[in-house]
């Protein structure tokens, strides 16, 4: 449920995510010698790779960082070897006490739905027997298919106390052409707030916030001030901060005035820290993880 997050946020100090979207050549020569060396040149060697360079990653930052945000994409694009090691990584980084959003942005008709929530926030039944295919704290969801393609997820909140962020106002540059339409006067970002309102239906956890939350781009600050009147008690994800140019004035607005209601999440800067700064894989992004938790605690 979002109170664990949140309460995970309070102990670090940091309203932060790590995104965890690797590529092959983000990985240090050494570890991708070392991989390719004991399992050979192909998804194995390379899915291998990747998940030494997310363990070091979560192991430099699992005491300053609360949660890892992993984009299933990038492992999906190394296959089965890939799959495999998203789901170790999603099993070491809860080892090390960290919250996992996998950033899947799941969404089809109601049957469906179900699938993709129980394989992420659920138990599959195996003949009887139910275990977690994924196991993940958390997911992002695509609400474009209506209410029956985001009930399942939010079902799942309830019942396993997990959580979900509703893209509403993403931080990619096209994001209006569908977004920002007009209907009646209100764009449609503004209607899929109202929706997550209902979605996150009457329950509160102990600080205030539901267990359906938004995904609000840090690239567009007026809107996200918007959206934080019309979604108080929404937790929001806040892609967008660094490489793709929101500051910490931006995501300011994405937060409550307790100092709560958002977490920001940046990939690149961190998992890339070494190549721009120099310095090992871990020191770099530990350096540049702390730099961002002052840079956005500083305008809290």
């Amino acid at each position: 449920m979002i109170d664990v997050l949140i309460e995970k946020i309070k102990k670090t100090g940091n309203p932060t995510v790590a995104g965890l979207d690797p590529k092959l050549e983000y990985v240090p020569e050494e570890m991708k010698k070392a991989a390719f060396s004991e399992y050979g040149n192909g998804f194995e060697g390379a899915a291998n790779a990747i998940l030494r360079f997310n363990k070091a990653l979560i192991d430099c930052l699992c005491d300053i960082v609360p949660a890892v945000k992993p984009q299933s994409a990038y492992y999906e694009m190394y296959g089965v070897c890939g799959i495999r090691t998203l789901c170790e990584t999603i099993e070491y980084a809860r080892s090390k006490g960290m919250y996992v959003i996998v950033d899947a942005k799941r969404g089809d008709i109601g049957a469906t739905s179900e699938a993709y929530a129980t394989a992420y926030l659920g138990e599959t039944n195996l003949d009887g027997a139910f275990a977690p295919a994924f196991g993940a704290d958390s997911m992002t969801v695509n609400p474009y298919l209506g209410t029956d393609g985001v009930k399942p997820f939010a079902d799942l909140c309830e019942k396993n106390g997990k959580s979900i962020f509703v893209l509403v106002k993403t931080s990619n540059k096209s994001s209006g052409e569908l977004q920002d339409l007009m209907v009646d006067g209100k764009p449609i970002y503004e209607y899929i707030a109202d929706l997550v309102n209902q979605w996150g239906g009457g329950s509160r956890g102990k600080y205030g916030y539901a267990n359906v939350g938004a995904v609000v781009g840090a690239t567009y600050p007026q809107q996200a001030e918007t959206l934080r009147k019309i979604m108080p008690s929404a937790y929001f994800l806040v892609p967008g901060y660094g490489a793709q140019g929101g500051t910490a004035k931006d995501v300011k607005k994405s937060f409550n005035g307790d100092g709560l209601g958002a977490i920001v999440n940046a990939s690149r800067s961190i998992m890339c820290a070494y190549m721009k700064n120099g310095g090992t894989l871990q020191d770099a992004a530990r350096a540049e993880a702390v730099r961002m938790r002052d840079d956005i605690t500083s305008v809290l």
